[in-house]
């Protein structure tokens, strides 16, 4: 096993992050460390058709056991406060509807354009508990709420505490992912799969304001334009969309007030999540697709994340062993605040405002000065039109950081968490296919469907980074290499096995997606969004002892999302975890996977619920209080 034990040390001794070790005497506030029990992998229908969890956490040293379980909070559809959750609104903050009056709702089973509910983050703000939860649907949609904990730690909603999150004065929000808790306790969210410019611009229809993409199209229909009100004013461009937004809490008076931002000097890409390093100002992004980078950002000043510097990673390889292994280089792509790239948004720019180009001629550009690039978006002939720098790198993220030399080869670029316990960032790669596994360009792998999770060492304290000019890097927290840490393992079960429709191991990952690492206990939890898996399972990964522990399985078509640490909340701890699209995936009663009956309306809708309370953040270290 690889990992920086003096980068660890030195972390520790910084006290940067919350490390496990802030007892007076340096011994760790958490307690012992800890195992799960196993939860075996579904084979009756109804293990198949329900979401499932581990019952009981053993700590280690005294070998005490508690009892944990799963909690479910809220479904989409349901009803608090006068709101419906998930309940999707356009421009005006008015409810979108269906052609038939009924509500547009984002659960990732009906006809809405999108996947459900994704991400939930817990804020403990003036002594309150709230969630802000939200949606991945073309129409990307928000709401927060307030919790209620009882003395032995189990959550509630508040009854007349769900309120929408508007986000109109940001052009609205577009398919938003995954997210994470802030060190200050903001919400911290996505905006996926960014609209690609160059074709909507190409593609676009004057007289219906429509381009052949779906969900651009059902933004434009429903967000800008409500398919019920032919008049209403259409005002839509593909750069509002594909930013990482925050948002915060203000708990001061008896009824919160949410407010969204969009932070546009983060870049725009097909973002996964940016996840906030312990110094409040770095923060690494996942670009999720086929082709697509890995960036980091450095604020200007620690928990704003209004102005900074991107820069966009390179790969040199140094193993295609197992998942391989590489140097990374940080290229510089450009400073800037929001005010500035926002005051670009506001002008509804064209891609051609941006760029010139020209076609590829047997992989290279016919003429000077054009850059032969190869991203998500394919294969191109690009050049910045004079003076569109600034523009092009945080407009256009990937293309702009390919063609600065960047690599725009990974494949699935999906959860990111650190370990301050090791010192180790960790990045969920779905797959390692694709222009992971070719015979050109950075990244040269051997191909594996079932994917595979790295680890990247993260510097000690006294170290100072430099980007790929020797500039320094204003920041401690600057990764310089990337290795596999534990991959899938693809697999063939016979006709008439429990696990005859599992295309990877039952014993192991597949397509990891989402992760998060509960400090302090060596544990690297590990969620998935697969296809390989008919149900799609949330591991526990020793990263000590190396060894895989399945403790929780959702409903078959579906697929799990935000599972986050929430490492002290009032002196418990829990994981959140969402099932998005229950029964979505499939058809229901699929012979393949064993299973009949068909699912009901209500157990179609996405949900979010937490694994816990676990009892062992405060007191003697037994799981006492």
């Amino acid at each position: 096993m690889m990992f920086s034990v003096a980068a660890a040390t030195a972390l520790m001794v910084a006290g940067c992050g919350s490390d496990g070790k802030d007892g007076a005497d340096g011994t760790s506030v958490y307690g012992t460390f800890l195992t799960f029990e196993e939860l075996a992998a579904p084979v009756t229908d109804t293990e198949k058709s329900t979401i499932r969890s581990t019952t009981s956490v053993t700590y280690t040293a005294d070998a005490q056991t508690d009892t944990i379980g799963f909690t479910k909070l809220m479904a989409t559809a349901d009803a608090n406060n006068g709101e419906a959750f998930g309940l999707l609104k356009d421009y005006t903050d008015t409810p979108i509807t269906f052609g038939d009056g009924s509500p547009y709702i984002c659960n990732g089973t009906n006809d809405v354009d999108g996947s459900g509910l994704d991400h939930s983050s817990l804020l403990q703000q003036n002594g309150r508990l709230f969630m802000v939860n939200q949606f991945e649907c073309g129409v990307g949609g928000m709401y927060g709420m307030e919790l209620q904990q009882e003395a032995d730690g189990t959550l509630s909603v508040k009854n007349d505490s769900l309120q929408f999150i508007s986000q109109k004065e940001n052009f609205g929000g577009w398919v938003h992912c995954a997210g994470m808790t802030t060190p200050w306790n903001s919400h911290l969210g996505s905006e996926e799969y960014e609209p690609n410019a160059r074709t909507i611009q190409r593609d676009l229809n004057t007289s219906t304001m429509l381009t052949g993409n779906s969900r651009y199209d059902e933004v434009t229909k429903a967000f800008w334009k409500d398919e019920n009100n032919a008049n209403a004013t259409y005002n839509n461009n593909p750069y509002y969309y594909g930013w990482i937004p925050e948002v915060t809490v203000d708990a001061s008076a008896a009824t919160p007030v949410f407010t969204h931002h969009k932070h546009f000097s983060m870049g725009r890409a097909a973002w996964e999540l940016a996840y906030v390093m312990p110094d409040e100002k770095t923060a690494y992004l996942s670009d999720d697709g086929t082709n697509v980078g890995f960036y980091m950002y450095v604020a200007d000043n620690a928990k704003d994340l209004s102005a900074g510097t991107l820069y966009a990673a390179k790969w040199v390889q140094t193993s295609d062993a197992g998942a391989g292994a590489a140097d990374l280089i940080w290229i510089k792509l450009g400073h800037a605040t929001d005010t500035e790239i926002k005051a670009v948004v506001s002008t509804e720019p064209a891609f051609s405002d941006i760029f010139n180009t020209e076609a590829p001629v047997a992989g290279s550009c016919p003429t000077a000065g054009f850059t032969h690039v190869v991203t998500s978006t394919g294969e191109e002939c690009l050049q910045v039109v004079p003076g569109q720098e600034q523009t092009a790198a945080f407009l256009e993220t990937r293309r702009y950081a390919a063609m600065q030399g960047a690599t725009t080869e990974f494949r699935k670029e999906e959860g990111i968490t650190f370990d301050p316990d090791h010192g180790r960032l960790f990045v969920a790669m779905s797959q390692v296919r694709y222009g992971m596994s070719d015979t050109s360009g950075d990244i040269q792998l051997n191909e594996n469907k079932c994917g595979a999770v790295y680890a990247l060492d993260v510097p000690g304290m006294n170290e100072t980074s430099y980007d790929s000019k020797q500039n320094e890097i204003a920041s401690k927290y600057v990764v310089k290499n990337m290795y596999g840490l534990v991959a899938g393992s693809p697999a063939s079960y016979p006709e008439g096995s429990a696990y005859e429709s599992y295309d990877c191991s039952v014993n192991g990952i597949s397509e990891p997606d989402n992760l998060t690492y509960l400090a302090g206990q060596n544990i690297l939890t590990i969620g998935e969004d697969t296809g390989y898996h008919p149900n799609d399972f949330v591991w526990a990964y020793d990263v000590e002892t190396e060894s895989l522990t399945r403790i929780l399985s959702t409903p078959y078509g579906s697929e799990t999302t935000s599972p986050f640490w929430h490492a002290d909340v009032n002196g418990y701890g829990y994981l959140t975890v969402v099932t998005q699209h229950p029964f979505g995936e499939v058809s229901s009663g699929d012979s393949e996977y064993g299973l009949v009956g068909d699912a009901t309306d209500a157990q179609k809708e996405s949900f979010i619920g937490v694994v816990g309370p676990f009892d062992f953040i405060k007191g003697d270290g037994k799981g006492t209080r």
